[in-house]
């Protein structure tokens, strides 16, 4: 066998090898009803139905069918549907489509059926006319005789198309081989030697030009299914001369070899584009898994990461195809991502539902009570009964906002009953105080004026005045403490000057007093000076009390600073009568001293 033979042979099983890895370019449908328009085409058309298309339809189809039908399970659920009794509606396009689809498939079979029986006679009809070339080839005399019928064999052969696969290289080496014996033989003048050759070179000729132009077609699927044409037309045509098979074969490989060039690098781009989409889309399941392993608090927090979802759904959209073998595996995925998002989302809002429910109720139950309350007249203690309902109020959770607004603006009004009642009741009340604040004012100002003046009836007269003070009633809360540091400042620089004259006053009657003790004896001494030992240790021990208690209080509050204050001066009392026990106790060892 030549090389012109050998490198056909490898044109061929190239050839071959480029067939099995085409891919149709598809057409983007953007509805279901235009996949079903194209489905139904190609079931009643009389085209042969194209196993690429129609796996591409059908995986078309799908996609679009899951998207709705997800879209449909999302409105249901936002609009608060229970996913537990949620049902797929029935779709009759998809009914449509299976039916369809089902013709295709039976038409597909029948083609192939038919495909196949066909090719088989084809082999048996091209073995026919090799064996009857061969038993031509026996003698250049019968060579010659034989032309005409060799021809007409030659024009068979043309006429007969496919045949099985994995018999056409093995076929097309038999039939080549007998050919050129038969050539080899024949003895034809040379005129029509060469008029045989020269056809042959022309019409090889057309084919090297026809293959050459179809380097300037756009369409690179469509060029390389003309070049397969082409050679299938090349390898019918007859020899050339000798001298010039080679140039010609060469011519119209080299044409050949640039269309199957484009059409490789277009795959491989196409892969390259593919890998890329699959890599795009893996990164957005493992976006859609992250949002799914994090844990969301609130409502919010959900409806945040929902239009997440959202936008990644969007940007897939917007990506093509995967590598076959990945685009189901992939799309699989990120569907799974997204349904466990949107299921963990719906048992969220089913819980929440329920809260919602039971925090209601709460709140209905405040409501009662507030409205039990609303028209009582103990203000005081409905003031704080009231007030703890409202405290208790801000401790329960929520509630769907316009349920909430309802049940608030009903528990307000009965609250504002009652209050809007006290505070018109109270409206005499801080008249009342104000003018106890004056009376208090007015009092105050006489102790000031007692303290400046003195006399012999101090006491009395301070005594007087404390108790008309402690007779006035309530004054407005905002003036409390202030007259109460008025009040105390003058009060304690009046104590402070009626102890130290009380105290000498009895400390001179104690002394008095103790000469007549004295005269029932030593005994009677002793006993007086236990006595005052006792209440001396007494005392003592009332003021430790005190000055403890004070380490523990705190003035960060008026109140607490006002009975620190009393406390102070308790203290500075205490500390004056155990300086007058303390001194009653000498005068005692001084008489007893004096007696010895």
């Amino acid at each position: 066998m030549d090389s012109q033979e050998n490198a056909l042979m490898q044109g061929e099983q190239q050839e071959v090898a480029a067939e099995a890895a085409v891919e149709t370019v598809n057409k983007v449908y953007q509805t279901k009803q235009e996949v079903l328009e194209r489905v139904k085409e190609i079931a009643h058309g009389e085209d042969v139905p194209q196993k690429e298309e129609v796996e591409y339809l059908k995986t078309t189809f799908y996609k679009l069918h899951i998207a709705e039908r997800e879209e449909q399970q999302k409105a249901y659920l936002e609009a608060g549907g229970d996913p537990d009794t949620y049902q797929v509606v029935p779709d009759d396009t998809e009914e449509a489509f299976k039916a369809e689809m089902g013709i295709i498939k039976e038409r597909r079979q029948q083609q192939f059926r038919e495909q196949e029986a066909e090719k088989e006679e084809n082999l048996k009809k091209k073995l026919d006319i090799i064996e009857k070339i061969k038993a031509m080839v026996t003698s250049p005399e019968e060579a010659s005789k034989t032309y005409q019928e060799f021809k007409t064999l030659q024009q068979e052969w043309r006429d007969i198309k496919n045949v099985p696969a994995e018999r056409a290289n093995e076929l097309w080496r038999n039939y080549q081989l007998y050919v050129e014996q038969f050539y080899d033989l024949l003895k034809l003048n040379s005129e029509a030697r060469e008029l045989d050759f020269k056809k042959n070179l022309e019409a090889k000729t057309h084919l090297c030009e026809a293959a050459e132009k179809l380097a300037d077609e756009t369409d690179v699927i469509s060029a390389f299914h003309q070049l397969q044409k082409l050679h299938q037309e090349y390898r019918e045509v007859g020899p050339v001369a000798k001298e010039l098979r080679e140039e010609i074969w060469q011519r119209f490989k080299a044409a050949s070899t640039v269309i199957n060039k484009r059409h490789q690098q277009h795959f491989e781009d196409l892969r390259a584009r593919e890998e890329e989409n699959l890599a795009k889309k893996t990164e957005l399941c493992e976006k859609v898994e992250t949002i799914c392993a994090q844990e969301s608090k609130n409502s919010a927090e959900w409806e945040q990461r929902t239009k997440e979802i959202i936008d990644i759904q969007a940007e897939w959209k917007t990506i093509g195809f995967a590598p076959q073998k990945m685009n189901v595996k992939i799309f699989e995925r990120f569907r799974s991502a997204c349904d466990s998002f949107f299921t963990a989302k719906a048992e969220y809002f089913r819980t929440m539902k329920d809260a919602f429910k039971e925090n209601a109720d709460k709140k209905r139950a405040l409501i009662e009570k507030a409205k039990a309350l609303q028209d009582s007249t103990d203000w005081r203690s409905t003031s704080d009964k009231l007030i703890a309902l409202q405290k208790e109020w801000k401790t329960i959770g929520m509630v769907p906002k316009k349920l909430g607004d309802q049940l608030w603006e009903e528990f307000l009004a009965a609250c504002n009953k009652f209050f809007e009642a006290r505070n018109a009741q109270g409206a005499d009340q801080r008249n009342e105080e104000r003018q106890n604040l004056e009376k208090k004012q007015n009092v105050i100002e006489r102790l000031k004026k007692v303290a400046e003046e003195g006399g012999e009836d101090l006491q009395a007269a301070v005594q007087k005045l404390v108790e008309e003070y402690n007779a006035i009633g309530h004054v407005p809360f905002r003036e409390k403490d202030k007259l109460y540091k008025q009040y105390h400042e003058v009060l304690d620089k009046l104590y402070k000057e009626l102890n130290i004259n009380v105290a000498k006053r009895r400390l001179n009657n104690f002394k008095q007093n103790l000469k007549q003790v004295a005269e029932r004896g030593e005994a009677a001494l002793d006993s007086e000076r236990a006595r005052l030992v006792r209440q001396y240790d007494a005392i003592k021990q009332e003021v430790q009390t005190y000055e403890n208690n004070l380490g523990f209080l705190s003035a960060s509050s008026k109140k607490g600073n006002s009975l620190i204050d009393e406390m102070n001066r308790k203290v500075e009392k205490l500390k004056d009568d155990l300086k007058l026990v303390k001194e009653k106790i000498k005068a005692i060892d001084a008489e007893s001293a004096s007696q010895e």
